[in-house]
């Protein structure tokens, strides 16, 4: 066995197992099911038009040269944990909120090797790219410098989150920008880890199909995000359908990036859309008031500005996130 897992409902294990023991395994009464570890990827695609994220999330139309406005409390006090690639905790937009306390890669530095994490982070709280600017951004790596994990991996890090959160007591959001198949073990590690008492905000996935075949946006207690363009439209990557809870802009977005403590990147996806919900939940949650995941998630949509977004599909929410 490499891995035991024991969170609130969530009991399991992680092995390398025989198909013979599979099989046994599967007809015992007392295990609820068995699936193989699966790989576990991010999604971006690089491209260079101008970055329009923060304006449009505080604006309730569609002006793209406006100020970004944000309440003065900016996220302080909240941890934001950045379930991804690492973070470039150098880089000069985190002014030192940022730290790299946990990997489960291995066989690789304890950094970020590929830059979707910095990015995120950015956008959730950087100086000048994020959402929330006094937030306290958290990286847990669980995805290598190509851009790829195992079940397994992802879910230790989900663990590692819930943990920290319960014995630290502070307000916390976790953003996982990746995606996979669907994978119950994830989804049910998610769903006891917001029971625990963390906000999980998740990337509807990049395969233009229904976010409920995708884990972990199909998570129950998850807060799934799609993507919308610089022109108030699905962007056409985008996940949809009724497990995608919010739309955010995920298109064209600049942040932060390695390779240096200036660094930027514009580059595409839904992993670019979840972190400016989760900057946002970090943003309710400084504000005070709200005090578990169900209530971050109910701000979040009553909040939201209503049938701003053309072009959806199925039954996704016509809803773009606000601060």
């Amino acid at each position: 066995l490499k891995n035991k897992y024991s969170l609130d409902s969530f009991n399991a294990y992680a092995g390398v197992l025989s198909q013979g023991l599979v099989n046994e395994l599967k007809t015992n009464g007392d295990i609820e099911y068995v699936e193989a570890e699966q790989v576990f990827t991010i999604s971006g695609v690089q491209n260079n038009p101008p970055s329009w994220g923060l304006p449009r999330v505080s604006q309730r139309t569609r002006n793209t040269s406006a100020p970004y406005n944000y309440p003065d409390v900016a996220g302080e006090g909240v941890d934001v944990y950045v379930i991804d690639t690492g973070i470039n905790v150098k880089h000069a937009d985190f002014g030192g909120r940022a730290t790299l306390p946990v990997s489960f890669i291995t066989g690789e530095a304890n950094d970020d090797l590929n830059g979707h994490g910095t990015h995120v982070s950015g956008t959730v709280g950087g100086n000048a790219y994020g959402v929330a600017k006094k937030a306290k951004l958290i990286g847990v790596k669980v995805l290598s410098g190509s851009g790829s994990g195992t079940t397994s991996g992802v879910i230790s890090g989900v663990n590692w989150v819930a943990e920290q959160a319960k014995k630290s007591g502070r307000k916390s959001v976790a953003n996982m920008s990746l995606g996979g198949g669907n994978s119950e073990a994830l989804k049910q590690a998610v769903n006891a880890a917001v029971k625990a008492g963390v906000t999980f905000i998740v990337a509807a996935g990049n395969e233009s199909q229904d976010a409920c075949n995708v884990s972990p946006a199909n998570a129950a207690d998850a807060f799934a995000v799609g993507a919308t363009t610089i022109s108030d439209t699905l962007a056409s990557f985008s996940n949809y359908g009724k497990c995608v809870k919010i739309l955010a802009p995920g298109q064209d977005i600049t942040s932060a990036w390695i390779g240096g403590t200036s660094a930027s990147k514009k580059i595409s996806g839904t992993s670019m859309a979840s972190p400016h919900v989760a900057g946002v939940a970090a943003l309710y949650l400084s504000q005070g008031g709200l005090s578990s995941p169900a209530q971050v998630y109910a701000a979040l949509t009553a909040k939201a500005t209503k049938n701003a977004i053309t072009g959806l599909k199925g039954t996704t929410p016509n809803l773009l996130v606000f601060n």
